[in-house]
């Protein structure tokens, strides 16, 4: 979402018209911010930003209480509604949150406010509780007769999302489920469920490691799960963890809880919040041992040093303390202002920065052509960690920061791992600076590195010939689902590929030429019998596919995009390579008619259209095709479907509203009877079938003379009852 314009303007200077719309898209903005972090656990804006977000919501709140909006955000705690997925459990008391300090005069006031509010004398002592803010996911647990009931997520902060089987996963040492003799008959505790740096860098580099297989299972052209979702913090692999449908996926994450609040409870548990922790103790809950009774007010601003001092050594993340007056019956009385208590409040921590130089951006090509750029660093100490390098994202990114060869940049390490550039010191910026240019050119190959509309990331589009990209294509080409050649697998491609041998696809089919070099090799026939015959095997596993199906050559080449449906699809569209690869290179041509015919084709759409024609573009994509051409001969696509119906090998389209049936049901009825289905009208369209409601696709039919259907018709013709 862009932010206003005004908000560069003091509050001050906005006119009442102004500030209207201002605070509309606040709401909208911290609307969009609560729903990206507490239900989808991906935030889109850090920390900070979410704060001055708020913080300038209440400074215009304060300057036109008049404009205060019925969907205020300070009418309602930070928090999402329950996700779809999960039950709903409403909170016997509400989740509240708290309003922020971020130096020692916000404190100051803060205390201020208690003592006006209380009419309380300087000299009467303020005993705060110090706690360490874990930046993890909050939990209501709600126990009854001292047994563990049920288990909810904040959610909007009066109604969570039921998790109670995951949260039984946990162990007796994390979540009791029972409580002492002394527990009232119902309460409400609250906790922070979190995991702990080092366990989340195990538990990231595994995600990694299976998301990388799966884009191998998936360019293989094997069936894959739902996507892998690498997180970016701790806080988020928490939640993400705890939200799971499947018990069992929670039970394996290293989760951890500490619990610090009270909700509702039928009878008091003690007078004090310290004296309510030690009951909490006492009753096998873990609480963070570093949360300590103040003696005073001004013990605060020590504490916050010593934690802000520990916090790079501690193995999970904090971003500030939260203070709690001691007294309960103090807290009764100050009670809340809006939806935050009186009686709390979270003095944030700075995020943890340093400053460095930029020595050069690297650009990293990934296996599937994206340009990654990495910001390489004079070695700086973040936190406690040598930090060399961070990523950069991709273009925008770049330009957004203005980030430039030979800057002093500033350093920080997101949620405490991962490093990031959040901005430059300009005034330190060499006289002779020029902005980053991006490479247009893959930096592997020197291919066009293209960047399709509406997408961030550019890539190259060498593909069959980009050495960053070889390998990994090689061992898609010659995968199950693609070319199928035993006995090529992942160890012998790279060996075959760093001799030099194996550069592109078609020096597979050439290596009957190398024999007597490979024989040579260990363990490939220098020592004996069988190692001899492992090569002719493979040489004539090689010669075997030299006439493979149309649709698995396609498939083979690794196009983006096009996966072993799509190659199916468009094998049956062309029928044949030859007319496959002419079409292909009409299509390059945007606006041409084998352009839209490309993107007519039912399940391929123009992003893939757009795909298939950046490589067809590309003269040594092209080359490579070529070359391997003259070393085999795909097979043309099977006929489909029964070739004696009148639609076999015809192309329909269908538009409006049918009565007997989903126009999908019938676009695969049309399939099965050997019919080619699209979603637009052209000159090589032979059927339409109008249903009701048709629009502009019947006119063009009728303008193009091509023949129409009723759903009845199509229905007769089609040999369908009735």
């Amino acid at each position: 979402m862009t932010p206003s314009p005004l908000r560069a303007r003091r509050v001050e200077d906005l006119t009442e018209e102004e500030a209207a719309g201002e605070l509309a898209a606040l709401a909208a903005e911290i609307a969009a911010a609560d729903i990206a972090y507490h239900q989808n656990d991906a935030p889109e804006i850090t920390d900070a930003e979410y704060d001055a977000l708020r913080r300038r919501n209440a400074a215009l709140e304060a300057r036109f209480p008049e404009l205060k909006r019925a969907d205020s955000p300070s009418e309602a705690p930070p928090g999402a509604a329950p996700a779809a997925g999960f039950a709903k459990s409403r909170h016997g008391t509400p989740m509240l949150s708290l309003d922020n300090a971020f130096e020692a005069t916000d404190f100051a006031e803060f205390t201020r406010t208690i003592r006006r509010f209380l009419r309380l004398a300087d000299a009467e002592v303020l005993r705060f509780v110090g706690e360490p803010k874990i930046d993890g996911v909050s939990v209501n647990l709600t126990y009854e007769n001292g047994v563990f009931l049920r288990g909810a997520t904040r959610g909007d902060g009066t109604e969570g999302e039921d998790i109670t089987r995951n949260l039984e996963t946990f162990p007796d040492s994390e979540l009791p489920r029972r409580l002492g003799p002394d527990a009232p008959a119902q309460i409400e505790i609250r906790g922070e469920v979190f995991m702990s740096k080092a366990d989340f860098l195990a538990f990231r580099d595994e995600q990694a490691r299976l998301a990388e297989e799966r884009e191998q299972r998936r360019e293989r052209g094997e069936r894959v799960g739902p996507e892998i979702r690498i997180p970016a913090n701790p806080r988020n692999a928490a939640a993400g963890s705890l939200r799971q449908l499947d018990p069992k996926v929670t039970a394996s994450r290293p989760l951890q809880l500490f619990a610090y609040a009270q909700g509702a409870s039928s009878t008091p548990v003690a007078e004090t919040h310290w004296d309510y922790l030690t009951a909490l103790k006492r009753w096998g809950f873990r609480v963070n041992p570093l949360s300590k009774l103040l003696p005073d007010e001004h013990a605060a601003e020590a504490f916050q040093a010593a934690l802000g001092a520990q916090r790079a050594g501690l193995d999970y993340d904090i971003d500030g303390v939260v203070y709690k007056l001691d007294r309960l019956d103090w807290q009764s009385r100050l009670g809340f202002v809006g939806r935050t208590p009186r009686w709390a409040i979270a003095w944030k921590f700075p995020a943890e920065q340093a400053t460095t130089t930029l020595l050069k951006i690297d650009i990293q090509v990934g296996r599937t052509g994206a340009l990654t750029p990495r910001a390489v660093m004079q070695p700086v100490n973040v936190g406690g960690v040598m930090v060399q390098h961070a990523t950069l994202h991709n273009e925008d990114e770049i330009a957004r920061k203005d980030v430039r060869i030979g800057d002093t940049v500033i350093l920080q390490r997101a949620g405490d791992v991962i490093p990031q550039i959040v901005g430059i010191l300009p005034e330190k910026r060499p006289a002779d600076s020029t902005p980053f240019a991006f490479p247009e050119i893959c930096p592997a190959c020197g291919s066009h590195a293209i960047r399709p509309p509406g997408e961030v990331v550019r890539r190259c589009t060498g593909g069959l010939i980009c050495p960053a990209q070889t390998v990994e294509r090689l061992k898609h080409f010659v995968s199950r689902n693609a070319m199928d050649i035993e006995g090529l697998g992942e160890e012998n491609i790279i060996a075959l590929h760093e001799a030099g041998l194996v550069k592109s696809p078609a020096d597979i089919f050439r290596l009957k030429g190398h024999a007597e070099t490979i024989r040579q090799w260990e363990g490939w026939g220098r020592a004996s019998r069988a190692e001899s015959r492992k090569l002719a095997n493979l040489l004539a596993a090689i010669e075997s596919r030299r006439q493979p199906p149309l649709e698995r050559f396609i498939f083979a080449l690794g196009i983006r995009r096009i996966g072993a449906q799509n190659a199916k699809l468009l094998a049956r569209h062309y029928h044949d390579v030859a007319h496959w690869r002419a079409r292909m290179l009409a299509a390059t041509t945007i606006g041409s008619e084998a352009r839209e015919e490309l993107g007519s084709i039912q399940g391929i759409g123009p992003a893939i259209a757009t795909e298939l024609a950046e490589f067809f573009k590309e003269a040594r994509n092209l080359a490579a095709l070529d070359d391997l051409l003259r070393e085999v001969s795909p097979l043309p696509a099977a006929s489909f479907g029964d070739s004696a119906s009148p639609f076999a090998g015809k192309v329909m389209v269908f538009t409006g509203t049918l009565e007997r049936t989903s126009r999908d049901e019938a676009e695969a009825v049309a399939e099965r009877l050997g019919a080619k289905v699209t979603k637009s009208v052209s000159k090589k369209t032979d059927f339409v079938v109008v249903g009701a409601e048709a629009g502009s696709k019947a006119a063009k039919a009728a303008e193009l003379g091509i023949r129409t259907l009723t759903e009845a018709e199509w229905r007769e013709m089609a040999g369908l009852e009735g």
